[in-house]
């Protein structure tokens, strides 16, 4: 068993999680929403420590990642656990551990990530597949023994974390990929069952950090796509983290318990078109070949990098600039 961090004893052999916003209330021999996190001999455990329940080589722009070590790949570390239950949930098995339990997982050390990362071929490791917050104790140690041996580390999360835990984990984290699932408190609350403003909250905290965020924006038909509230998200995203901050739009189909139809591609080619207003790099996903995902240089629309699925080549950037006006390129690139 492995002691989780964060949290407080309280009377009545209880605890109170302080990792996420939701700071549950675990009494002994329970979980806390997340499903992970357990009170056990006035303790709180981290149930999967260690315990992954997938490991395999990606693509970086897999995360999504467009602007940190395009073309390059990553190895992907997932568990079981989350501290929201969308409704929509690609990883529904996982992320709400339906069927699986920590016991039924293989556990890892951090020394085996490093070799089995070596043994891909890639100084990169994501925390993904299901939230990597829930499972914060291994991820931290993992991210600090990667970071010791000049490796580095991604988190793909929903950004539902408190602010101690995730000052704690930044200094050796990367990037970020933050799921920003609506510009709207209520669909968090219906949807999600979660808060907007933690992730929010989040999303400053890691730009403050100095860190390369990109930000995935799922669009959901008649649930979060209205378009001037979008337009608000845009704008708030311009303002807050720079005209440079990268945007994913990814075309919802249904799954889980949403059974809407999928998203159209009108919608998906307005709200495109709505973001590149204010922000230079917006990318649509999910959409298959029908719209353009490559990277042009916003000073004079050079071809940056050209993306064929996961098949990427990169014509137009040397050491992190432009090659034909030497407009400097936001992003981590290999040539730098």
């Amino acid at each position: 068993m492995h002691e989780a961090s964060f949290y407080i004893g309280i009377p009545g052999n209880k605890a109170k999680c302080t990792l996420c916003p939701h700071e549950c209330i675990i009494q002994e021999g329970k979980q806390g929403i997340c499903k992970v996190r357990s009170f056990r001999n006035e303790k709180l455990i981290s149930d999967t420590y260690g315990r992954l329940s997938a490991i395999a080589a990606d693509p970086v722009e897999k995360k999504p990642l467009y602007h940190f070590y395009p073309g390059k790949s990553i190895l992907s570390l997932g568990s079981i656990g989350c501290n929201m239950h969308c409704r929509h949930c690609q990883n529904e098995d996982i992320s709400q551990c339906i069927g699986i339990t920590p016991a039924s997982l293989k556990s890892y050390s951090t020394e085996d990530i490093m070799h089995r990362a070596a043994a891909s071929g890639t100084d990169l490791v994501a925390f993904t597949y299901n939230e990597p917050v829930v499972n914060y104790e291994f991820m931290l140690d993992t991210a600090r023994a990667m970071h010791a041996a000049g490796r580095a580390c991604v988190l793909v999360s929903n950004g539902y974390i408190m602010p101690e835990p995730l000052g704690a984990l930044l200094p050796y984290i990367s990037a970020c990929n933050i799921d920003l699932k609506a510009f709207d408190a209520a669909f968090y609350r219906k949807v999600a069952g979660a808060r907007l403003a933690p992730v929010l909250r989040s999303m400053e905290m890691i730009h403050q950090a100095g860190k390369h965020m990109e930000v995935t924006f799922l669009v959901i038909p008649g649930m979060n796509d209205d378009r001037e509230l979008f337009r608000k998200m845009s704008m708030y995203l311009a303002e807050k983290f720079g005209k440079s901050q990268v945007l994913h739009l990814s075309r919802y189909f249904p799954h889980y318990k949403m059974r809407l139809p999928a998203t159209s591609m009108e919608t998906m080619e307005a709200l495109v078109s709505i973001a590149r207003e204010y922000l230079e790099f917006v990318y649509p996903g999910n959409t298959g070949t029908a719209m353009d995902s490559n990277t042009y240089c916003p000073s004079c629309g050079n071809l940056l990098i050209g993306r064929n699925h996961y098949m990427v080549t990169i014509p137009g950037i040397r050491y992190g600039r432009c090659q034909q006006c030497e407009q400097q390129v936001h992003g981590k690139f290999s040539n730098q």
